[in-house]
C-alpha cells in the first residue's frame, strides 16, 4: 500500500468512486494497471500481457482478478480483501466471468460498465465478450470527479515534491559558470542525481534541458549541444515523492550576456505567469486562467509564440484534469492542483518558460514552488 496513505483513505476514495458511478448511471468500473488503480487500491504496477483487473461495483466490495505471481504482492500492497488468482496454465477469463457474475449480481437489464481509459484493447475485447449485453463507457466518468480534488495525503506529497524541485532548482542555478561547457545530457544527468539525493524516488518525466535555440522547442528533452556563455537554458524537471510528482520550469542564463531580446521576453513571460497565478481561485473557469496569462503575452506581441496551453492538472499522473486551456469551462474547486506555465518560443533563437504548481484554496491559491524565478545565475 502506498506509504503515505492509510487504509481508511483508500476505502473513502472507493466509496466516493461508487457514488460517482451512481451519478454516472453506471453499474461497474473495471480498472487496469494505471493511476486509477493506484488511486483506488494502493497497488501500482505497469501494464503487462496478463489479465489484471480491479472490479469496483456501484454497490458492494471491490474485487481483484490477478495472475498468481502477483497474488502475494496485491495482498500486501492493497487494502482490497477479495483477490482471485489464476495460474499461467489456466484460462483467466473463467475467473473474470465468475467475478463479473458476483459484482453484477442483482443488476437488472443491460449493465453499464466503465473500463479504464488506458486499458489495452485486447482486454476490453475480452470484457465485451464476457458481458455481451452491456453498454460501455470510460472509467474517467467516475474517477475524474473524485481524483480532481486532492485529499490531505495527496497535498502533503505534492508539497514535498515541490520542496525537492525547489532545492534542486536553487542548486543547479548556483552552479553558475560551471555549467558552461557541459552538454545538455550531462546537465540533465546531474539534475536527475540531485533530485534523488534530495528525496525523489524517481523522475516524474524526462528532464528537459533546452539550451539556446533548443529552448525554442517546448518538449525538447536534452541532447549533445554544449551550453555556451549567454545561452538561455530552459530547465523543466520534477521527481516523485510518495508517488506524487514535482513539475517546475525555470529559464536560466548561467554566465555571460543573453541575446538582446531575451530580457524583455523573460519579463513578459514572468508577468504572464503571475497573471495566471493571480487568476486562480474557486469558481473561475480554467479557460479564464489561460486567457489571463495569454493576454499578457499577446499584448506584448508574442501571441503566436505561445504555442501550448497554460497548464495541466497534476496528481498521480503528471498530466491530468483540470487542463488550463482555451475552451475548458470547468470551474476550479478547492483541492485542485494545476501547473501555470506560459512560454514564448522564438524559433532558432531561444525559448522562455516559467512554471509553478498551485493548489486551489478556499479564496485563491497556494504556490507549491518558491525557487528563484529570475533568469540570472549568481
Amino acid at each position: 500500500m502506498t506509504a503515505h496513505v492509510d487504509e481508511a483513505t483508500f476505502r473513502d476514495r472507493t466509496e466516493r468512486v461508487q457514488r460517482a458511478l451512481a451519478d454516472a448511471d453506471a453499474d461497474l468500473a473495471v480498472l487496469f494497471p494505471s493511476s486509477n488503480l493506484h488511486y483506488v487500491a494502493g497497488f501500482d504496477e505497469e501494464p503487462a500481457e496478463r489479465h489484471l483487473f480491479l472490479f469496483v461495483p456501484r454497490d458492494g466490495d471491490p474485487a481483484f482478478v490477478v495472475p498468481s505471481l502477483y497474488e502475494s504482492q496485491v495482498r500486501a500492497e492493497s487494502w482490497v480483501d477479495a483477490v482471485h488468482a489464476y495460474a499461467d496454465d489456466a484460462d483467466p477469463m473463467a475467473v473474470v466471468e465468475d467475478v463479473l457474475d458476483d459484482v453484477l449480481w442483482g443488476v437488472d437489464g443491460k449493465p453499464r460498465v466503465l473500463v479504464d481509459d488506458s486499458m489495452w484493447a485486447t482486454f476490453t475485447q475480452d470484457l465485451r465478450e464476457a458481458v455481451p449485453g452491456a453498454s460501455w463507457g470510460l472509467a474517467s466518468e467516475a474517477l475524474e470527479p473524485v481524483r480532481v480534488r486532492k485529499d490531505d495525503a495527496e497535498l502533503a506529497a505534492l508539497r514535498e515534491a515541490g520542496r525537492v524541485a525547489d532545492a534542486v532548482s536553487e542548486w543547479v542555478r548556483a552552479r553558475g559558470e560551471d555549467v558552461v561547457g557541459m552538454t545538455e545530457t550531462e546537465l540533465a544527468g546531474d539534475i536527475e542525481g540531485a533530485l534523488r539525493e534530495r528525496g525523489a524516488s524517481g523522475l516524474a518525466f524526462p528532464v528537459i534541458v533546452g539550451s539556446g535555440p533548443n529552448g525554442a522547442m517546448p518538449h525538447h528533452t536534452h541532447g549533445d549541444r554544449v551550453v555556451e556563455r549567454g545561452d538561455p537554458v530552459v530547465l523543466d524537471f520534477g521527481g516523485f515523492v510518495d508517488d506524487y510528482p514535482g513539475d517546475q520550469t525555470r529559464t536560466v542564463v548561467f554566465a555571460g550576456d543573453p541575446p538582446d531580446e531575451f530580457e524583455h521576453v523573460h519579463d513578459v513571460v514572468r508577468e504572464a505567469q503571475q497573471a495566471g497565478v493571480d487568476a486562480v481561485e474557486p469558481g473561475v473557469e480554467a479557460r479564464a486562467v489561460d486567457a489571463a496569462a495569454r493576454e499578457v503575452i499577446a499584448d506584448a506581441g508574442y501571441g503566436d509564440a505561445f504555442v501550448h496551453r497554460t497548464g495541466h492538472g497534476v496528481g498521480l499522473a503528471v498530466h491530468e484534469s483540470p487542463y488550463v486551456v482555451a475552451g475548458n469551462d470547468r470551474e476550479l474547486e478547492p483541492g485542485m492542483v494545476c501547473s501555470i506555465e506560459p512560454g514564448v518560443y522564438l524559433d532558432g533563437e531561444f525559448g522562455v518558460r516559467i512554471e509553478d504548481l498551485v493548489v486551489v484554496t478556499e479564496d485563491g491559491c497556494e504556490r507549491l514552488n518558491h525557487s528563484d524565478r529570475g533568469w540570472r545565475a549568481p
